[in-house]
């Protein structure tokens, strides 16, 4: 009712028109005490709630501070995600070249080309990426030594009845021949980006021990897509039962998907962080946590957002490319400095200004 409450024939401060109130004034003064009261019952609670929120986002702020170490730069083994259109016609020799020019002067060693979806079953349909052998043959020209990837994923049916089973051995059977597909068509890699994947799957894991037999025997590299680690132990477990996405995977599952792959390029990005300092912060924080788990035989790469929207988990003034690549260099400063197999994954190319490719050589690759 507007905000506006009375009791009796007085206002809400007890006061009428001639002064203190008489009649009614003693319930006045109860009922003001009792809603003070649960104003004050109502305001611890929150203070409760808000406190460990509080306590992770002023540690988010203190990760982001100090200097990268000399020499937390490209390791020249980064990544880029490139869009469907290099594969399905859009995209012709003018564009290599233009992209060939941008790219010789960075640290970029692979890019994982969209050459699915994968249909619900593991599939990939006939039409999916008929200009493959010429992209490839492109880019082995313009830019020798860069490694193409068939860039392949679904949406997993995790969160609702519609979208990819792994649990099914049909269907990873399926994707097992679809990856012998892209290898056929002269991809040097398959670069696997299924989500949303719950921490803990075990499908995943058997589904990523055939692959890799299988793009060892290619002499072909396995990469893949990951989620982000728990800010806080068994973070994802409190956050599924409350929201029913769990979105982080443990530190420990990280490890063991890390374990099975060649490339692991961490999705550091949609963090629901408000501010640059906060979100370099926790960039900083997950390149420790996950070097801590990433055996120095995996290539590990962390996500830098290319791509500008506003939406729930993501605010492009906040996530920028200068403070993750700052987040990036403080984390792998501050735990494994020396690190050779590392690199960051720029997603994406269709979504990236000239701002964001000057922040990455400037700051990063430069």
């Amino acid at each position: 009712m507007d905000g506006e409450e009375t009791i009796g024939p007085t206002g809400a401060d007890g006061v009428g028109p001639s002064g203190p109130a008489t009649t009614g004034a003693p319930g006045g003064r109860v009922g003001a005490g009792k809603r003070r009261r649960v104003l004050r019952w109502g305001l611890g609670a929150l203070a409760l709630l808000l406190l460990p929120l509080l306590t992770v986002e002023t540690a988010l702020w203190f990760d982001y501070t100090g200097d990268p170490a000399p020499g937390t730069r490209t390791r020249h083994q980064d990544a880029l995600w490139l869009g469907h259109a290099w594969v399905d016609g859009r995209k012709g020799e003018k564009d290599v070249e233009a992209l060939a020019g941008r790219l010789r002067t960075t640290g970029i060693r692979d890019l994982y080309v969209h050459s699915g979806p994968l249909e619900h079953d593991g599939t990939l349909p006939d039409s999916a990426c008929p200009r493959a052998r010429w992209l490839i043959a492109a880019v082995h020209r313009e830019l020798p030594g860069v490694r193409v990837q068939a860039w392949l994923g679904d949406k997993l049916a995790t969160e609702s009845p519609d979208g990819l089973r792994l649990e099914r051995p049909a269907t990873r059977a399926a994707i097992l021949a679809s990856t012998r597909r892209i290898l056929a068509a002269g991809f040097e890699g398959a670069h696997f980006d299924l989500e949303p994947l719950h921490s803990g799957d075990r499908d995943y894991l058997a589904l990523l021990d055939n692959l890799h037999t299988l793009t060892r025997a290619h002499d072909a590299l396995l990469s893949v897509a990951a989620h982000q680690i728990d800010p806080l132990p068994a973070f994802h477990s409190l956050w599924g039962t409350t929201t029913g996405h769990p979105k982080w995977w443990s530190q420990r599952y990280f490890g063991q998907v890390a374990r099975r792959v060649d490339q692991i390029a961490v999705m550091s990005y949609d963090t629901m962080q408000p501010l640059a300092s906060l979100y370099g912060g926790y960039v900083a924080e997950q390149t420790s946590l996950a070097l801590e788990v990433t055996p120095d035989t995996t290539h590990l790469l962390m996500g830098l957002p290319f791509y500008h929207e506003n939406r729930v988990g993501h605010r492009a003034r906040a996530e920028t490319v200068p403070a993750a690549v700052r987040g990036v260099r403080l984390g792998l400063s501050r735990t494994d400095a020396g690190r050779a197999r590392f690199g960051v994954a720029l997603y994406v190319d269709f979504a990236a200004t000239e701002a964001d490719w000057r922040a990455y050589r400037e700051d990063w690759a430069g």
